[in-house]
């Protein structure tokens, strides 16, 4: 039995995606952040896990949300809300293995989170699983209890060595970090393309960013 956690702002012009401005309008970027969210969600929606939970900051508006459990996301810096997302996620559930993901890697599959859920759920417990990013960041955090997501609020968020920091806070804490496959996320604008490349061609974010490619 494993559970899925998205972590994610609602998309709002002005507050999603801000790095994607410039070029993108404050509007395209949101949309583009509203197409990621909702093929992530998708994509969760059609992966096999006991539970789906959203952890969200601000109110849904048109994010279709109805058959997943939502829980708001706490007030504090990005490593305070990770913990308190884990900690809500798996109350009464602390040994359920839980794989946490954002909504900048819509190219994700059923498929490779099945395989990232079932690393973790094979390394057993005392591990976590960590999924990077080239820019430094990560786009996948696995535990077995919320208390391995305890070390977040002490890692510097949103820098190069983010992953290699949180890394280390893990393995102080005792655990050992199980490597899950390295995923480009989408702050920036050529990114974005890049990302959208990787996704299918019905896809929602393909077709937004095809789209807005072609008017700037």
């Amino acid at each position: 039995m494993t559970q899925l956690l998205v972590i994610t702002k609602a998309p709002v012009p002005g507050r999603s995606k801000t790095r994607l401005t410039p070029p993108c309008t404050p509007l395209q970027a949101s949309t583009i952040a509203a197409a990621a969210v909702a093929d992530t969600l998708d994509v969760v929606r059609a992966t096999p896990v006991q539970r789906r939970v959203v952890a969200l900051d601000g109110a849904p508006g048109d994010l279709d949300l109805h058959d997943l459990v939502v829980v708001p996301q706490v007030e504090g810096d990005l490593g305070t809300r990770l913990a308190a997302a884990f900690a809500a996620a798996m109350d009464g559930d602390g040994d359920l293995p839980t794989l946490l993901v954002g909504m900048d890697t819509p190219q994700i599959s059923p498929e490779l989170l099945t395989d990232c859920l079932a690393r973790l759920v094979a390394a057993g417990p005392g591990t976590a699983a960590l999924g990077v990013a080239p820019d430094g960041g990560w786009w996948a955090l696995g535990v077995h209890s919320p208390d391995a997501a305890a070390v977040l609020p002490d890692v510097p968020m949103s820098r190069e060595d983010t992953a290699t920091n949180t890394r280390a806070a893990l393995e102080a804490a005792g655990l050992t970090v199980v490597d899950l496959p390295v995923l480009t996320d989408v702050d920036h604008w050529p990114e974005a393309v890049e990302v959208a490349a990787l996704c299918p061609e019905d896809s929602r974010m393909r077709r937004t960013v095809e789209e807005i490619a072609a008017s700037i």
